[in-house]
């Protein structure tokens, strides 16, 4: 063989090596290695050996994967979240996302809850941040002290609803962009609503727990508020048996189950007791979806004075402007509590 035909052949052979280990490494890079769909939560602070972990389940080959990511210097840029995870994703397009941050956002939602224990348990299942450090932050003086707010009405800055959030945000971040949501909400309109019934927002938001516990129709809500509305104009007092559970429950814990209230339960020394005081109670009793605040800002026209949870129209209310009709209503009522035999 001459040196001619000896040079092509070394050439061929490069050339098919070359490509060989060209096609290996366009395989390693960019063909689907993915082979799940989900989401990959990366906890804070965890570093790369934790990340592959936990991308195990969703990939077919791991070394490729970790040959990438240390090319793309991803073991130092290791970002924390909630990461979706396409089944036919290359392992470049994997890494690239989870080091660019490109986050999957969490549609948090909670409904109306009674305590701060309940809201931080509700939002811990939905972020990383957990309950206790949630509860913290919910709580704090200083926070509470530049927001304006207490520890009697705070609850009255969460407004039950759906919001976007990163999965790995912080108890202080969630705080945060909930008294910027509570902000928003009260715009102009609603503010000018509650001004024309002298009402603070914190009276709009406490009134509104009473009706939100008072009725689940969200339909006859507007009418519940109107009535309570009616007595505060007549310095009556509200006498709204939700406000009685919650000082019957401050006082023999939060667990109680309370079907029924007796004449022996208005005599409780509370500042919620609003058979004894006139006007709101301190704070909200719970915390009001909108449903139940723009009820308040938005009341039926109607006289009524009286309401007694009707026994024909189970979850709703027969409404009264006499004391002698209120009385005929609520004797159907004890009548119908007895025979069922609801004895608290």
């Amino acid at each position: 063989m001459n040196s001619k035909k000896l040079l092509l052949l070394i050439f061929g052979l490069l050339l098919i090596i070359g490509g060989v280990l060209g096609l290996s490494l366009y395989s390693k890079i960019f063909k689907a290695n993915t082979v799940a769909e989900g989401f990959l939560y990366i906890p804070t602070g965890s570093d790369f050996k934790e990340v592959e972990n936990l991308a195990r389940p969703f990939l077919k080959r791991v070394k490729p994967f970790v040959w990438v990511a240390e090319k793309l210097n991803y073991p130092e840029a290791v970002k924390p979240g909630k990461y979706k995870i396409s089944k036919g994703m290359s392992n470049f397009d994997l890494i690239r996302m989870l080091r660019s941050g490109n986050q999957a956002m969490v549609n948090l939602s909670f409904n109306n809850q009674d305590t701060f224990e309940k809201l931080a348990g509700r939002v811990s299942q939905q972020i990383e941040a957990d309950s206790i450090s949630l509860l913290r932050s919910f709580t704090e003086s200083a926070f509470l002290n530049k927001a304006g707010f207490t520890p009697i009405n705070a609850i009255g800055m969460y407004i039950p609803n759906s919001y976007e959030f990163y999965w790995n945000t912080t108890a202080e971040e969630f705080r945060t962009k909930m008294l910027k949501e509570y902000t928003k909400f009260w715009d102009t309109e609603r503010l000018q609503k509650a001004k024309t019934l002298n009402l603070t927002k914190n009276e709009v938001i406490t009134l509104a727990s009473i009706v939100q516990k008072e009725t689940a129709t969200v339909s006859e809500r507007p009418v519940v508020a109107k009535l309570y509305l009616n007595r505060l104009a007549s310095d009556w007092p509200l006498q709204a048996d939700p406000t009685i559970i919650f000082a019957l429950k401050a006082k023999l814990g939060n667990e109680l189950v309370i079907k029924r209230v007796f004449s022996k339960d208005l005599e409780i020394n509370s500042p919620y007791n609003t058979y004894k005081n006139i006007g709101l109670p301190p704070g909200p009793i719970s915390m009001p979806d909108i449903s139940s605040i723009e009820a308040v800002l938005n009341p039926a026209n109607h006289d009524y004075f009286y309401m007694c949870a009707s026994v024909t129209s189970f979850g709703t209310h027969e409404f009264a402007k006499t004391l002698e009709q209120h009385n005929k209503n609520a004797a159907k009522y004890q009548q119908w509590l007895n025979k069922q035999g609801v004895n608290r």
